[in-house]
């Protein structure tokens, strides 16, 4: 017998089928749909719960700023009369409506620029501190920011007081300075300056651990790069790490505009629930012309006319996001 015969032939393998003449034939295309459709299902019961808890008070707010309704239609004593575009013809017309909407762009642009300067030198201070001294630090940070804003307000409220504050007598001790008994809050400038700087207290951490975590992607180097170039440390911050950071940077200063336009406990606490005209900051003049005068349909006008300015300040960050992508 021959070596031949006894090696056991190899099996091979069938003959690959030609594809049919109508087309690539695709035995997986139920998983391809299916795929495309999982997303949307993962994602249903989170839209359903913001369309219930968003979708309907938005829906009824823009349903009252169109129509006349007060406490006689909220009662039902009377129905709701459609009154078209006359609740914003009013309220565009009143020239305490436009101090209020300068007083909140001006309050809501200087607590931003604090916000992310103070920010951005805190988070390059943590670069440049040992470790436990940047862990304590951190502690410091999530501490205040996860105090409730109450909270927060009562405790400048104490230590702005013009009787018992401690910050006029820490002050009075300096050479030639006399607070005692000064009050913060005889004047809208002063009283929003002390909530401006309650405001830039609470949103500051957010900032700096945001800006800590976008400086660690920083390469080190491109920044020995720059120094053996001759950039000082400006040099260096300008050319690359703000680069770097500018996507961040740009979200961080939308959302911190969004938050700071919609400033309404630290004023309304701060005010006793009552804020004055000079403290009177969209949030707030909406509040009051819906549950103060009972105007609930103005009052709904200018929350509408609010959601519109703060999604034009969406408009710009998404221009900008996308611009940045083009970039890239």
């Amino acid at each position: 017998m021959s070596a031949a015969d006894t090696t056991t032939p190899a099996t091979l393998p069938p003959p690959r089928q030609a594809p049919p003449p109508g087309g690539t034939r695709q035995p997986h295309g139920k998983r391809t749909s299916g795929g495309a459709g999982t997303p949307w299902l993962l994602l249903a019961p989170c839209l359903v719960i913001l369309a219930l808890v968003m979708g309907y008070p938005l829906v009824r707010l823009v349903t009252l700023s169109f129509q006349k309704f007060g406490q006689s239609q909220l009662w039902g004593f009377q129905p709701a009369e459609s009154v078209g575009f006359d609740n914003f013809a009013e309220v565009l017309g009143d020239g305490e409506f436009w101090q209020v909407v300068l007083r909140t762009i001006i309050f809501a642009a200087g607590s931003v620029i604090f916000t992310m300067v103070l920010g951005m030198l805190v988070a390059l201070l943590l670069q440049r501190v040992s470790g436990w001294v940047k862990t304590l630090i951190n502690i410091a940070l999530v501490a205040s920011w996860g105090m409730p804003v109450i909270v927060a307000t009562t405790v400048f409220k104490w230590l702005f007081d013009a009787d018992y504050g401690i910050l006029n007598a820490l002050l009075s001790r300096l050479p030639g300075v006399d607070l005692i008994g000064h009050n913060w809050f005889a004047s809208g400038p002063e009283g929003l300056a002390v909530i401006m700087l309650l405001v830039v207290w609470g949103a500051v951490p957010f900032v700096v651990i945001t800006l800590s975590a976008g400086l660690t992607q920083v390469p080190k180097e491109l920044e020995e790069a720059a120094r053996l170039d001759g950039a000082g440390a400006w040099g260096v911050f300008r050319y690359v790490t703000l680069p770097i950071l500018k996507p961040i940077i740009v979200m961080l200063t939308t959302l911190s505009v969004i938050w700071d336009m919609g400033v309404f406990p630290q004023v309304f606490v701060m005010r006793n629930g009552h804020p004055e005209a000079e403290f009177q900051l969209l949030t707030t003049y909406s509040y009051d012309r819906a549950f103060v005068v009972n105007d609930y349909a103005q009052g709904s006008a200018i929350a509408l006319i609010t959601v519109v300015l703060l999604l034009g300040v969406v408009a710009v960050y998404m221009r900008q996001m996308l611009k940045i992508g083009d970039v890239e």
